[in-house]
């Protein structure tokens, strides 16, 4: 197989440098669409995780050798790493994966994680297909999507959450093709086949927060937020309530209904306020994704109609399952 390639000619010394750091072994990673994410341990250990597998050693890399690639990174992103800066972030010039590195003294030796962008946008019923969601699941997500429904979906980490969204992205864009989506995120990883689409990706100059009162004058139909991470969850809810109906967003969470509160500790890093009303209106669907032993599945899909007496009220929509196939991740 080829080198990775780029296609800017400006940045083709780079480019051959960073396939040459890289290795086979880690260059081969990444050109194997199974493969979604690759991690280097402080001790040296490669490791890998597959479509629906457990991660697994595939070999070791020198300490200089990962020193000096981090090194490259670092100058493809026009920035530097050292004892002073030592977290690098960012996206390879390569093929857009995600990149986090760290070096000492934060950590004893090189480490760094590369999340591989999704290859391929699964459809809804490729998850019924699959397993990972039942068929009155599939149903619930498209009446949504048809109603215009704003739907949060929370999960763990490398549950599933972004490839979920995607599909729930292919399902707007199958029904709705001419609405103007636009999409804020910090790293590419949604993918959106809308013909009018807007992506914009925050800075260290700009902030989501940023992005999301600019959103508001580029006349999207539908807003969607590839991670909520901070205080912007406030400005997120507020759109979402003041005629941008139909969004779609992703939060850290183990369960449908610690989606909501995870939402309330987000707005609580800038209102003194929880503002349970304000999500509850916001938020119509919470579809919690988990990954088990046997692969991903849809764990539950709640539905919140409203907030009294101290809790939100919904009703879970879902049906639980208790084999499933893992094909999707």
């Amino acid at each position: 197989m080829g080198d990775i390639c780029v296609t800017s000619e400006k940045a083709k010394r780079i480019n051959q440098k960073l396939n040459r750091e890289l290795g086979i072994v880690i260059s081969e990673a990444l050109k194997d669409k199974e493969v979604i994410e690759i991690l280097l341990n402080p001790d040296g250990t490669l490791w890998i995780e597959k479509l629906g597998k457990s991660m697994k050693q595939v070999g070791t890399v020198k300490t200089s050798s990962s020193e000096a690639l981090m090194r490259t990174i670092a100058t493809s992103l026009n920035t530097t790493i050292r004892r002073d800066n030592p977290i690098l972030e960012g996206e390879l010039l390569i093929d857009g994966s995600r990149f986090e590195g760290l070096i000492p003294p934060i950590v004893s030796k090189p480490t760094f994680t590369i999340r591989k962008r999704a290859s391929k946008v699964f459809s809804l019923k490729e998850y019924v297909a699959s397993g990972t969601m039942t068929n009155e699941e599939e149903q619930k997500i498209s009446e949504a999507v048809i109603m215009r429904k704003n739907i949060l979906v929370v999960g763990s980490t490398g549950s599933g959450k972004t490839t979920l969204t995607n599909a729930i992205i292919h399902e707007i864009v199958k029904i709705y093709p001419d609405h103007r989506i636009v999409i804020i995120e910090d790293t590419s990883e949604i993918q959106c086949a809308a013909n009018n689409s807007v992506i914009l990706k925050t800075s260290d100059l700009v902030d989501m927060q940023r992005l999301l009162k600019a959103t508001m004058r580029l006349r999207p139909d539908r807003i969607l937020v590839g991670e909520v991470r901070g205080g912007e969850a406030l400005s997120l809810l507020k759109a979402w309530n003041t005629g941008h109906p139909g969004g779609i967003a992703t939060v850290h969470a183990n369960s449908a209904y610690g989606g909501l509160i995870r939402l309330e500790q987000l707005v609580a890093e800038i209102s003194p306020s929880p503002m349970q009303h304000l999500i509850a209106e916001a938020i119509d669907y919470v579809v919690f994704i988990e990954k088990t032993k046997t692969g991903r599945r849809i764990g539950e899909i709640i539905e919140v109609s409203g907030y009294g007496n101290g809790s939100y009220i919904f009703e879970n929509v879902s049906k639980n399952h208790k084999e499933m196939i893992h094909e999707i991740n």
